[in-house]
């Protein structure tokens, strides 16, 4: 007989979502085994889900409402799930994020974490040695959701060289990550720059910033060190970030000439490469 954990519906929204997918499908008359089948996944995976031991995604809650019957529920349910999954420093950054109408970012070292691919986000979240590491991948893949809104923010990124360069996750994940970045093109509220390692010292040697733009509410200046985060409205770093990023921008190459940079790293750097029996034709 299956070992069954006792949870506490108001300690956490897993623990919520865990108890009320475990009465739902009892009402329905289902075992684990049969709301597996219907949901295509095992009743294992059910059974941890219950118990708060696994976190849902998305597209497994969307087969949850459609065979119970919910009305969405666990649809609704999963977007609490996973934001609660992000460290707790982090939360009320994303919450903010969710809720600017105007994103500018810079980012040193990495691909910003709105236009990472799985994989190279999987990468980056593994050097962390996190306790649940699908938890958080699955947290920062629903971030990403705001980007995809009909009303999405307007956002800025520029990307420093380096994190064109940096082979974050191998070869493939970032030939991966770099078309994903040229995939977005064609987005109307996106523009990325890349700021060339030919501008040599510039307005924000010191690191990676995020200012957060709102309707009726005061901006916001985002910075991480070692440990967390750090927001802040102060009106003198606002106006200091909003100087640095305008240099950042005159600094940076266009958006079309960023974007063939990228297309040329993908190509020389992480494109197909001869093997130790394929030499060079001249």
């Amino acid at each position: 007989m299956a070992n069954i954990r006792s949870l506490d519906p108001s300690a956490s929204p897993l623990d919520y979502y865990g108890s009320e997918l475990r009465r739902l499908r009892e009402e329905a008359g289902l075992n684990q085994q049969q709301l597996g089948d219907i949901v295509y996944c095992t009743a294992s995976l059910i059974g941890q889900i219950e118990t708060a031991k696994k976190v849902p995604t998305r597209e497994f809650s969307e087969r949850l409402d459609a065979a119970l019957m919910t009305g969405g529920l666990f649809s609704r349910l999963v977007g609490l799930v996973l934001k609660s999954q992000l460290p707790t420093w982090f939360q009320p950054y994303a919450e903010m994020e969710a809720k600017a109408t105007y994103i500018s970012t810079y980012q040193a070292q990495l691909v910003y974490g709105l236009l990472q691919t799985e994989e190279y986000a999987r990468a980056v979240l593994v050097t962390g040695l996190p306790d649940d590491l699908e938890g958080l991948l699955a947290a920062r893949m629903e971030r990403q959701r705001i980007l995809n809104r009909k009303q999405p923010p307007m956002a800025w990124v520029i990307l420093d060289e380096a994190a064109l360069h940096r082979p974050i996750g191998g070869r493939e994940a970032m030939r991966n990550q770099l078309a994903n970045l040229l995939g977005f093109r064609a987005n109307r509220w996106l523009r990325i720059q890349v700021l060339p390692f030919a501008a040599g010292e510039h307005a924000s040697l010191i690191g990676s910033f995020t200012a957060l733009r709102f309707d009726g509410d005061p901006d916001i200046v985002y910075t991480e060190d070692l440990i967390a985060g750090h927001m802040t409205a102060d009106s003198d770093t606002v106006k200091e970030a909003a100087l640095r990023y305008a240099h950042l921008q005159a600094s940076a190459l266009s958006v079309e000439d960023s974007a063939e940079l990228i297309m040329r790293v993908m190509e020389e750097r992480y494109g197909d490469q001869p093997g130790p029996d394929q030499r060079a034709v001249a």
